[in-house]
């Protein structure tokens, strides 16, 4: 069993004004330093400047990997496409005048050649100046079409070709139904 500890003095009780004293005392120290290290490096008179944001570079933004759109794939291709780029444009600090020119070096296939047609009545140098809604606007118009965006989408928004043959069919006089089912049609 360990010994037990005895006082011959009672520790001095801390009063509420000398906490205080404390607390002033303490917070006074910690203004001058500051005011000190603001002194010293000349910011005293001047708030504090933002960062000037850097443009990326075409390199910069084709090192973090971009997905090519080839105008094939889709309106689910191309909201994913449009989601990668995007992320793209975040992660490698591209500014708003860089984006379409950035996006156009991952077109290919068929979108390429769409693009190529679209830019020279207007000029490269006019063309690159759109926004990138802008931009996105003109790819949506191209590559889906309403009836693909709502089939994909929402696939019982657009009727099934085959459905209406069905009941198109259905619906003719026995006579003409006997006349067609040597085409092999469904009846």
């Amino acid at each position: 069993m360990p010994p037990k500890r005895t006082s011959t003095s009672e520790a001095p009780a801390i009063t509420q004004a000398a906490i205080k004293k404390l607390v002033a005392d303490s917070v006074f120290a910690t203004l001058e330093v500051q005011a000190a290290n603001m002194a010293n490096t000349n910011n005293t008179t001047r708030p504090r400047e933002a960062p000037i944001a850097r443009q990326c570079s075409y390199k910069e933004f084709m090192s973090c990997q971009p997905i090519n759109f080839k105008g094939t794939e889709g309106a689910v291709g191309l909201i994913r496409w449009f989601e990668r780029t995007e992320s793209v444009f975040s992660h490698s600090n591209c500014t708003e005048d860089c984006k379409v020119k950035f996006a156009i070096g991952t077109l290919t296939e068929e979108a390429l050649p769409w693009w190529n047609y679209f830019s020279p009545p207007i000029g490269i140098e006019e063309a690159y100046k759109i926004t990138w809604v802008e931009f996105k606007k003109l790819l949506i118009k191209k590559y889906c079409p309403r009836t693909e965006e709502l089939a994909t989408l929402c696939p019982t928004m657009v009727p099934d070709y085959e459905k209406m043959i069905e009941v198109f069919i259905g619906g003719l006089p026995t006579e003409l139904k006997e006349m067609l089912q040597p085409l092999n049609l469904k009846l």
